[in-house]
């Protein structure tokens, strides 16, 4: 039976604030599970636990109970971190190393020969849309730019588990359009993604599956097409219907010779999906 790529069960995780004499409970019981190869979006409000998931994950904060497994290993175990790439929200780049040397030290560290390190180079520069801009030093490097090198290093070491943090942050519509485009490559080479965002329409975009999570604990959970679906609801659409062909459609198809194109339950957006689970009606996010 082939393991999860994350696992997480009853996962607690309680900050204290000695000067404020308080306790915080960033996570409340978490349980949580990724499959392989699946592209999983990651949402929720500010301070709604979604970092703290990250870090415990890759074993930056040590749980107060619960447990964390990465590939069926806790990530205190080395073996649990060398197939997962990272990108964090804010990523740090050395500003007077150049693309490629950028390139260079994450393959090193990642136990690449020189060789295999200039392939994937120039390949994933190539990728990310930098391939134009290796020798220039990344401190030059606009926001942008800085993320899309920062995604560069998560993939040298070809990961079969990538978790991104706000991974688009900075990037114009067009640096956008590519990421979409980029996870869906990752998608069909069977990497297992872990996507955390802000942006809803592009969570909804790209996953397959979207977890929400609301102060700390997980308020809905489920796969993007059945959870956005209006199950009360069938919507058709039609080409070549004159306006009054609405009424009674079903036995006025044969004689109009309407073509259906499709027939399906009409989604609510995300965005929508995502407010009524964390807001409660008729008051604002706490």
């Amino acid at each position: 039976m082939e393991l999860p790529a994350i696992e997480v069960r009853g996962l607690v995780k309680v900050y204290r604030v000695p000067w404020r004499r308080r306790r915080v409970e960033a996570l409340r019981g978490l349980d949580l599970q990724v499959g392989q190869g699946e592209v999983v979006g990651l949402l929720g409000p500010n301070g709604s636990g979604k970092t703290t998931t990250i870090k415990a994950l890759l074993g930056l904060i040590h749980p107060t109970r619960g447990e964390v497994r990465l590939f069926g290993l806790p990530p205190s175990d080395p073996r649990s971190r060398r197939p997962v790439g990272f990108l964090p929200e804010e990523n740090v780049l050395y500003p007077f190393l150049d693309a490629d040397e950028v390139m260079d030290l994450a393959g090193r560290l990642a136990g690449l020969d020189a060789r295999t390190r200039g392939e994937r180079a120039d390949r994933i520069l190539r990728q990310v849309g930098l391939g134009g801009e290796r020798r220039r030093p990344v401190g030059e490097f606009s926001k942008g730019m800085g993320r899309r090198m920062g995604l560069a290093q998560a993939l040298v070491g070809e990961p079969r588990l990538l978790i991104l943090d706000e991974p688009t942050v900075g990037l114009d519509p067009i640096g956008h359009r590519e990421f979409k485009g980029m996870i869906q490559d990752l998608r069909r080479a069977g990497t297992t993604v872990l996507l955390s965002s802000h942006l809803l329409a592009e969570v909804e975009d790209v996953c397959d599956r979207i977890v929400i999570l609301h102060q700390g604990r997980k308020v809905l959970e489920g796969d993007v097409e059945s959870t956005l679906a209006r199950g009360d609801e069938l919507q058709v659409r039609l080409r070549g219907a004159s306006p009054g062909a609405e009424a009674d459609i079903r036995s006025a198809l044969s004689p109009l010779g309407v073509e259906v194109l499709r027939v399906e339950r009409p989604r609510e957006t995300l965005e929508t999906l995502f407010l009524r689970a964390v807001v409660p009606a008729g008051g604002a996010a706490s």
